[in-house]
């Protein structure tokens, strides 16, 4: 216990700074590619910091554990949205552009609807039980690619000439610090979400409470450091921008992806509160975003809420 306690704390020291580094870099890649920092967080910023979710899951896939593949997804998307927005709004107001409103965010409800159908089979059928198979897998990556196609329309069309003048660092560098620092944010997690499953496990916690909080919330870690390092250098976009990716990327690829590959999975251990807060998650981002394109402390204080009422229920059940 002594020892994974350590290694749980060494995790979180190498995830901080991973994420310190990670922003600083990818703000300055995005300047020299003169693209919009919007458009980083979407792309490599989202999809570094779910690299861990796409490791357990495959991990997790392979040794037949479902309810670890798809708690993590749900917890983590869930976290993501009403944990990780919820506290970076209490640091300061959160500015979400106009583009982002109508058009990523509404891919997060959209996706985060397709995966609540394919949940729940007995919606359609009483006799079937709930499972993700791997036609499910390939409709979701289907889903994904489009949602590629599109950040690729806007790489095409968006350019910001003004961006290369204030660089922080050189392409060189920028590319060093962007991938020093999503490799220190993946061994940060790895140690942060093994030291804490292990021991989760020894105190006699089940796989699917694991996955929903332990799991869920170890490998949203990289969002929330990132996160937070971003609105306290006020590069919002990024921080906008790795949230929406994320979710995007967890469904897309985290789920999708080794569903296609190594076949259906059970989806009995999960009922319609954890998924119905999934959507209800997307749909007060969209909400509250659409009202003055702003998440404001008390916007932030309700989705806090909301999470402490679903994880209540979550912990008690």
């Amino acid at each position: 216990m002594l020892w994974q306690t350590i290694l749980l704390i060494v995790g979180f020291v190498i995830l901080i700074k991973g994420a310190d580094i990670f922003v600083d870099g990818a703000s300055s890649l995005a300047q020299n590619f003169k693209l919009s920092k919007m458009l980083i967080g979407l792309t490599i910023v989202a999809f570094g910091t779910s690299a861990p979710e796409f490791a357990v899951s495959v991990k997790s896939i392979i040794s037949n554990n479902a309810d670890m593949v798809l708690g993590n997804v749900v917890g983590s998307n869930i976290l993501n949205i009403l944990l990780i927005i919820g506290i970076c709004s209490l640091i300061k107001p959160i500015v979400v552009k106009n583009n982002t409103i109508k058009k990523e965010i509404p891919i997060v409800i959209m996706i985060s609807t397709l995966l609540f159908f394919l949940m729940k089979d007995n919606l359609f059928d009483t006799n079937v039980a709930n499972m993700i198979t791997r036609n499910d897998g390939f409709i979701i990556l289907l889903f994904f690619m489009i949602f590629i196609y599109y950040l690729i329309s806007i790489m095409r069309n968006k350019k910001d000439e003004e961006a290369l003048e204030n660089a922080k660092f050189g392409m060189s560098k920028s590319i060093i610090f962007t991938i020093l620092g999503i490799v220190c944010i993946i061994i940060g997690s790895n140690f942060v979400v093994d030291s804490a499953s292990n021991i989760a496990v020894s105190l006699g916690v089940s796989q699917k409470m694991i996955a929903l909080t332990i799991v869920a919330f170890g490998t949203s870690l990289p969002e929330l450091v990132t996160s937070i390092v971003s609105i306290k250098k006020g590069e919002q976009e990024i921080l906008v921008g790795n949230i929406v990716g994320s979710n995007v990327f967890n469904i897309g690829m985290v789920l999708g992806l080794p569903v296609a590959l190594f076949g259906g999975i059970p989806a009995v251990g999960f009922n319609n509160l954890d998924l119905i807060v999934l959507l209800l998650s997307a749909l007060l981002l969209f909400v509250f975003s659409f009202k003055d394109h702003k998440i404001k402390k008390m916007e932030g204080i309700i989705m806090l809420v909301v999470f402490a009422i679903y994880y209540s229920f979550v912990i008690i059940g």
